[in-house]
């Protein structure tokens, strides 16, 4: 293959992936404009913060609690060969708010919800109910779109600041049960040791990637292809965007928060 050939086939490549980043900004952007204006869908949203929400919380919970007692184990082993294992509470409370609890909700997110939001979404584009909505003039993006976005952007904070506490709770009952903590010492040094900075920045992450997660699974929803193949295509690759945002959007909110 000559090198023009080459050139050719990656310039088309990073054109075909500059366009497509543009064709989620104005999605991401119209849905956002639709939060914003009426009409609202009041059943639509609390559907959705029902299953963004609270239907989220066991598998958030069951993931951060066993994160923070593994972490605290790391911990605990790295810092013995440096005599420095007293730090397991300040590292596990630093590691679980600014990093390990936002990221690991907001990939549990993408793969419980993203995934359910684009085979839902996708479903109904196969079975032409969207057609359906707008032939009642009703807009997609409002009624489909615009209240999950609301939702996970409320909602994924919450669920940020429930599994931190879990996450720090797990490394608690660790230290405290096989490590030999003393329980007061461990929380006295969790709460001193924590900053205002940490946690705001845990949840203003938490309402980002709760955004990402709904934006990938309705924007791929929408535009599915047809058949069985093209919801399983939507379904996959709405969880890959929504997983590599959020890891790349987390790396660039982290440098905003804490770059020196």
């Amino acid at each position: 293959m000559s090198p023009f050939a080459i050139l050719g086939r990656l310039g088309a490549a990073v054109l075909g992936a500059l366009a497509a980043m543009g064709r989620v900004a104005i999605f991401a952007a119209s849905g956002v404009s639709h939060v914003l204006r009426p009409p609202f869908y009041g059943r639509e949203f609390l559907t959705a913060l029902l299953q963004i929400g609270w239907l989220s919380l066991p598998v958030v919970g069951l993931t951060a609690i066993f994160t923070g007692g593994a972490l605290a184990l790391q911990i605990y082993a790295g810092g013995a060969r440096f005599n420095a294992e007293a730090v397991v509470p300040q590292i596990v409370a630093i590691g679980m708010v600014r990093e390990l609890g936002p990221v690991l909700v907001g990939l549990m997110i993408a793969a419980r919800v993203t995934s359910s939001i684009a085979a839902e979404i996708a479903t109904m584009k196969v079975t032409e109910q969207i057609d359906a909505l707008v032939t009642l003039s009703t807009h997609p993006m409002k009624y489909l779109a615009a209240p999950r976005i609301l939702a996970a952007l409320l909602v994924v904070p919450v669920l940020v600041g429930v599994g931190d506490v879990i996450g720090i709770l797990g490394g608690y009952v660790v230290a405290t049960g096989s490590l030999g903590f003393n329980a007061a010492a461990y929380l006295k040094n969790t709460v001193d040791f924590l900053e205002p900075l940490d946690v705001i920045s845990s949840l203003i992450k938490g309402g980002v990637f709760g955004a990402i997660a709904a934006v990938m699974g309705c924007y791929f929803g929408m535009n599915s292809g047809r058949g069985a193949q093209g919801v399983g295509r939507a379904t996959k690759s709405s969880v890959e965007a929504a997983a590599v945002l959020i890891l790349a959007a987390n790396f660039l909110l982290t440098g905003a928060f804490f770059s020196l």
